[in-house]
């Protein structure tokens, strides 16, 4: 069993979840069940799969569940350019948020291939 909270990644994406709730806080209310909550669930579920990995048994169910961050992270970065294109949050905001989702994905594709060459 690993310690989730020890990998950059697990830390980076927790950041970027505390970021998004941040910035989400300020969207139209219309959207609070729509765009807001999409927001919210695609990010935090990338820290949620990392740590759940984490407690799994095996380096194969690990990489299954890195597998499924890599997912949200590239659901996050397409609600990202919605939320831009929306004019709900300023593009260099956008600019931010999505150099830190791709800085993400790199680490969670190398953590991943690490994970899959140790099976």
């Amino acid at each position: 069993m690993k310690d989730f909270r020890e990998l950059i990644v697990w830390q980076d994406s927790h950041k970027l979840t505390l970021e998004i709730y941040k910035i989400t806080k300020l969207f139209p209310k219309e959207e609070l069940f729509i765009l807001t909550g999409q927001m919210r669930r695609s990010s935090s579920s990338i820290p949620t799969n990392i740590a759940e990995g984490c407690g799994r048994g095996t380096n194969k169910e690990f990489a299954q569940f890195l597998q499924f961050a890599m997912g949200s992270a590239y659901e996050i970065d397409y609600q990202l350019i919605l939320a831009k294109d929306l004019n709900y949050i300023k593009s260099q905001e956008y600019l931010e948020l999505s150099e830190e989702v791709d800085k993400i994905k790199r680490k969670l594709a190398s953590l991943l291939k690490k994970v899959r060459n140790e099976s």
